[in-house]
C-alpha cells in the first residue's frame, strides 16, 4: 500500500464513526428535520418555489434510471420526483464520480446503512420520493442507485449543468 492509499483508508477509518451518525435510523432520504445547506462540488440542497424545474426520474428493476442523462442551467433548482417502478428497493444520490464511487464501495461493506443526506433518497418499490437540489457549480455530475449489486450493474445516469456564462450567450 502506498502512502496515498494509506492515508486515505486512515480517512475512511476515522470517517466510519461519524459516517454511522449521519446515517442513522431515519432510513434513506427520510429527512427528519430542517435540511442541512452544504455546498457539495455538485451544489447544495434547493428550496421548493414557483420556478422550480420538475423532472421525473423513474427507478427498475432493470437497474436502469428514466431518463438516464438530464441537462440544467447553472443555478438551477430542481425537483426530482423519483418513482421506484420496480419490485426493489432503489435509491437516488447525487454527486460527483469520486464520491458515488467511494460510497458504493461503503454500501457493499455496509448494505443496512441508513441515509439523511439531501442529496440522498431512498425509495421502497412502488413508491415515489423527492429530492431538490440547487446545481449552482457547472460541471458533468451523476447519479446512482448505490445499493449494493445495483451501481454495479450499470444504475447511473448523468446530470450536465450547462455553465451560467454559455447560458448568457445565447
Amino acid at each position: 500500500m502506498d502512502r496515498i492509499d494509506r492515508r486515505r483508508w486512515i480517512a475512511l477509518l476515522l470517517a466510519l464513526p461519524g459516517l454511522a451518525a449521519a446515517h442513522g435510523d431515519a432510513g434513506h432520504g427520510a429527512h427528519a428535520g430542517p435540511v442541512a445547506k452544504e455546498q457539495k462540488p455538485w451544489g447544495i440542497a434547493g428550496d421548493a418555489g414557483p420556478r422550480t424545474r420538475r423532472i421525473e426520474v423513474g427507478m427498475g428493476d432493470d437497474m436502469r434510471f428514466t431518463p438516464a442523462r438530464i441537462t440544467v442551467r447553472q443555478g438551477e433548482t430542481v425537483r426530482f420526483e423519483l418513482r421506484n417502478r420496480g419490485q426493489l428497493l432503489h435509491e437516488f444520490v447525487l454527486g460527483d464520480q469520486a464520491t458515488l464511487d467511494e460510497h458504493a464501495a461503503l454500501m457493499v461493506k455496509f448494505p443496512d446503512m441508513q441515509h439523511d443526506e439531501p442529496y440522498m433518497a431512498h425509495v421502497p418499490p412502488g413508491q415515489t420520493g423527492e429530492i431538490v437540489w440547487t446545481f449552482n457549480r457547472a460541471g458533468t455530475f451523476g447519479f446512482a442507485c448505490l445499493i449494493a449489486g445495483h451501481y454495479q450493474a450499470g444504475m447511473v445516469g448523468q446530470v450536465i449543468v450547462a455553465s451560467a456564462a454559455v447560458n448568457r450567450s445565447r
